[in-house]
């Protein structure tokens, strides 16, 4: 696994690898209702699909806000979705609007941005080269991972159907950055009626070496739970990320604790591109209980 949390899009690998853990045949009916087990697995197999198809989908780009929180500094941003890569402005520290100061320096980099498209160019080409990752690991899923349905509860939009799952002890990692797939077990929430994964939360049983082996490694305890739903036009994206891993890189060990809020989705013209979207930011009110907070 790379040193960094590489965001891609929606995601980040860490995050695709644990909810889309499988790729079914093409072309299998659907299945009637529940629990058996055979068709339970089927169910978990097209949610999980579903996933893996709509992380790769450009056609349906959003604006949102990003709440995040750390032990350290709590920020928010307005971000746009575009064909050129996603383009992010700064809104607030700490849920208060930037002072003038920040908010002049803010004005400047997206001014910068925009006179200069190789700004641009090089965070797209870094989004697609993140991708390859996320799909090199996506093509091992099938086999890494074992489900288990484990009975049904209620969601916040319905009924919905709740696996564990766990490594798949005849899954070899080919590489270090499938490595930690070796180490994850969890739970699976899908919404039955649209074959949706709403919730997903994975923990480390056992320390895991990436990147290099000895110098780095994820240490045995860490956590990730995801929840997405439904945010209009039957297009689902992430509403909450919450991340806690001990990394240890070298001889130094990173706490990563971060929880991430995503709001206020709204749908923006397909193919647009960056410029567009830095004009679309510069209207955003830059009051943090705007769109969602």
């Amino acid at each position: 696994m790379p040193a960094k949390l590489i965001y891609v899009r929606r995601s980040s690998p860490l995050l695709m690898l644990l909810w889309a853990a499988a790729i079914p045949a093409q072309g299998q009916p659907a299945s009637p209702a529940l629990p058996a087990p055979q068709q339970a697995q089927a169910l978990v197999e097209r949610a999980l699909a579903t996933e893996l198809r709509t992380a790769q989908d450009a056609e349906h780009p959003m604006r949102y806000r990003l709440h995040k929180v750390t032990p350290r500094l709590t920020s928010s941003k307005e971000i746009v979705e575009t064909k050129d890569g996603d383009v992010a402005r700064l809104l607030a520290y700490f849920d208060k609007p930037l002072s003038p100061d920040d908010e002049q320096k803010e004005q400047a980099r997206l001014d910068a941005l925009a006179a200069d498209p190789s700004l641009q160019k090089h965070r797209k080409q870094g989004e697609q080269g993140d991708m390859g990752i996320v799909l090199k690991l996506l093509r091992m899923l099938p086999s890494a991972f074992l489900y288990t349905y484990a009975g049904s509860g209620a969601g916040i939009a319905g009924p919905v159907e709740k696996f564990t799952f766990k490594p798949n002890p005849g899954f070899s990692p080919p590489d270090f950055e499938t490595q930690a797939l070796t180490a994850l077990t969890g739970e699976l929430w899908v919404d039955a009626a649209q074959e949706r994964v709403t919730r997903l939360e994975g923990h480390l049983q056992q320390d895991t070496d990436y990147g290099w082996g000895i110098l780095g490694k994820l240490n045995k305890g860490g956590s990730v739970v995801i929840e997405q739903g439904d945010v209009g036009g039957h297009q689902w994206r992430i509403a909450r990320v919450q991340m806690q891993m001990n990394l240890r890189i070298l001889f130094k060990t990173k706490n990563i604790d971060t929880t991430e809020e995503m709001t206020g989705y709204e749908p923006v013209p397909s193919g647009i591109d960056y410029r567009q979207a830095i004009r679309m930011l510069r209207a955003t009110p830059t009051s943090p209980t705007q769109s969602g907070r």
